[in-house]
């Protein structure tokens, strides 16, 4: 379950603006969710090569140069998938917490 809101925080994210991972991980932090490098870096791989993601190497003013990934056309049309999937379940918890309350 973790790994899919961790998929679906990093599209919602991609789908705002382009990112590098340090960034991903810095704004998934602020967001209380528990992430480490270890955990994102095989996502976007993952993600990238599903075809949902694309990225672009850019020189950086202090270091190397940062892969920014941004959302492929396929991408969003999973986004989409995921926010219905998700919309469904809190419409599935909320009837059960409404009952059982």
């Amino acid at each position: 379950m973790r790994k899919g809101v961790l998929e679906y925080c990093t599209l919602l994210l991609l789908n705002r603006k382009r990112a590098y991972a340090s960034d991903i991980i810095t704004r998934l932090k602020d967001a209380r969710l528990i992430v480490v490098e270890g955990t994102i870096y095989p996502l976007l791989s993952r993600l990238k090569n599903d075809g949902f993601l694309t990225y672009e190497w850019e020189e950086s003013p202090q270091g190397p140069p940062r892969k920014y990934y941004t959302l492929t056309d396929k991408g969003r049309e999973f986004l989409v998938e995921l926010e219905t999937a998700w919309n469904d379940l809190n419409e599935s918890i909320a009837h059960l917490k409404e009952k059982t309350l």
